[in-house]
């Protein structure tokens, strides 16, 4: 009776696979891998990546399994980047801004209002321009990134005292940006006064009026609570930006062809899945908040852009990146 009742627990529990941090399998597995990311649990990346950890155990007859450690628990970005270049964990989902740190060339998917909509972000970075994204973390020999970028979504603009709707509403305001010189030039040449603040530290810097505004996916703005601290959200679609899946090159060698394959196609497939996820999560969200207080408007993203070309904006990121990789950004976005 004692068995019977701790094997109904053990059911139950794994009908509730969203709830869990990382997935246990019911005996120890030939290969035990770990995947580090930066979300919490109710996100859409981390609720995908426990249904790949599933399947992958399932289609592998238990050899494989894949622990999944959430919302910085192994430390932070940039503590997780060493540990994966070293091989002490498998993979990582990291944002291509922040990956710039190591790899320049990821950040030119995050340009300012660069890509006017999905069609073409999926287009650029599921085509040429992701191929040479790739092909530039390949060139570290220690990592690698699977095929299908993962979705953080587009940025906004939040703010206190008045909206962020034009450049010339921006003008002066001092904005927390993440510690990236491609977030500093953007807001800088708008005009604004960017500050990088650490996450931790935003919520509080809000409401204490050390800066004005930040920018951050809806996601973001709803999980921090930052509608208590800022009355406005200008929807400007001012940066995209995704997560790549990457992998420790030795480590995922290491593994047999056919266990290659099969997390290589689950884990490709819990990214488009989570795209979709992302998109229809957004929408609420911006219904959520306008139910909390939060003032929205909608931004004149072309004022924005004609602001970035007059500074010189464009003109100086198409110096640092290679010809190839703008070449495949324009060829999808137009000239910039």
């Amino acid at each position: 009776m004692k068995r019977r009742a701790f094997l109904k627990t053990v059911a139950a529990s794994s009908a509730l696979p969203w709830a869990l941090s990382f997935s246990k399998s019911a005996q120890a597995a030939e290969f035990e891998y770990r995947i580090a990311h930066s979300v919490p649990t109710h996100h859409p990346l981390h609720i995908r990546l426990v249904e790949a950890a599933d399947r992958i155990r399932e289609q592998t007859n238990g050899r494989f399994d894949l622990r999944i450690f959430p919302s910085d628990q192994l430390g932070s970005q940039t503590d997780v980047m060493s540990q994966i270049r070293s091989g002490a964990i498998d993979f990582l989902c990291l944002s291509g801004v922040v990956l710039s740190t190591l790899v320049p060339s990821s950040a030119i998917s995050g340009l300012g209002f660069a890509f006017k909509d999905y069609d073409q972000v999926w287009k650029a970075m599921d085509g040429g321009l992701g191929e040479f994204i790739r092909a530039e973390i390949a060139k570290t020999r220690s990592l690698f990134a699977f095929e299908k970028i993962w979705d953080n979504g587009y940025r906004q603009i939040t703010s206190s005292g008045r909206a962020a709707a034009t450049p010339a509403d921006i003008s002066g305001m001092k904005i927390r940006v993440p510690p990236s010189s491609m977030w500093t030039s953007l807001f800088s040449s708008l005009g604004a006064a960017p500050a990088t603040i650490n996450a931790n530290e935003l919520y509080s810097s809000l409401q204490t009026k050390i800066v004005d505004a930040q920018e951050n996916p809806l996601a973001v703005i709803s999980t921090l609570k930052l509608y208590e601290v800022q009355q406005y959200c200008a929807m400007t679609n001012h940066m995209w930006d995704g997560f790549w899946l990457l992998a420790n090159r030795r480590n995922f060698d290491g593994l047999p062809e056919d266990i290659q394959e099969i997390v290589r196609k689950n884990l490709n497939q819990s990214a488009v899945q989570e795209r979709a996820d992302l998109l229809s999560l957004s929408e609420q969200l911006q219904s959520d908040l306008e139910g909390k207080g939060m003032q929205f408007v909608q931004a004149d993203t072309t004022a924005f852009k004609q602001r970035l070309i007059d500074a010189g904006f464009y003109a100086e990121w198409k110096k640092k990146f290679p010809a190839a990789g703008w070449e495949q950004l324009e060829s999808v976005v137009g000239s910039l």
